[in-house]
């Protein structure tokens, strides 16, 4: 059924078009042009945030900060690493998670718990980096301070069901 769900919908997008009447090829060519505006609108913000995020990593302030907390959580190292960078980076905490997966295994607890990390946290620096520079917003007042601590909150919450619903 998912396989026509896609298709199904452009059919009734086309059909839905030739009812009203609608030049479907000139709606899509100006939605084209300005896709292409909205691209060179978000690329500063998106060449940004990904050239502070490889001067995090780079700089080896994330691994000082993982040691920082390892001996608090006594979790491994990379579920630490995945916490720390799901607010970043979303790409960082895929490749985190399929390590985690290989070591310890899908249905680990380990393979859990950072299941639930990365279905409870978002990318909030990407987010917002993206979302607000991309329509121009400078101030983002409070926006920054409450998604991160609804990451720290998932987290917690993630460690917590976890532990009583997998140990």
């Amino acid at each position: 059924m998912s396989n026509y769900i896609l298709p199904l919908m452009v059919l009734g997008i086309v059909l839905y078009g030739m009812r009203k009447k609608i030049d479907l090829y000139d709606v899509f060519i100006d939605g084209s042009k300005e896709s292409f505006k909205m691209a060179f609108t978000i690329f500063p913000n998106l060449l940004a945030m990904i050239v502070s995020v490889n001067i995090l990593v780079d700089s080896g302030f994330l691994e000082f900060l993982v040691h920082l907390i390892l001996p608090v959580l006594k979790i491994p190292i990379e579920i630490i690493s995945l916490a720390i960078m799901r607010p970043i980076s979303g790409n960082a905490t895929l490749a985190l998670l399929n390590t985690i997966y290989t070591k310890y295994g899908v249905d680990s607890f380990y393979g859990l718990l950072s299941s639930t990390i990365q279905g409870c946290t978002d990318t909030t620096f990407y987010v917002i980096a993206l979302y607000y520079g991309s329509v121009g917003i400078k101030n983002i007042r409070y926006a920054l301070k409450t998604s991160l601590l609804a990451d720290l909150v998932g987290i917690l919450s993630s460690l917590g069901i976890c532990y009583l619903l997998f140990s």
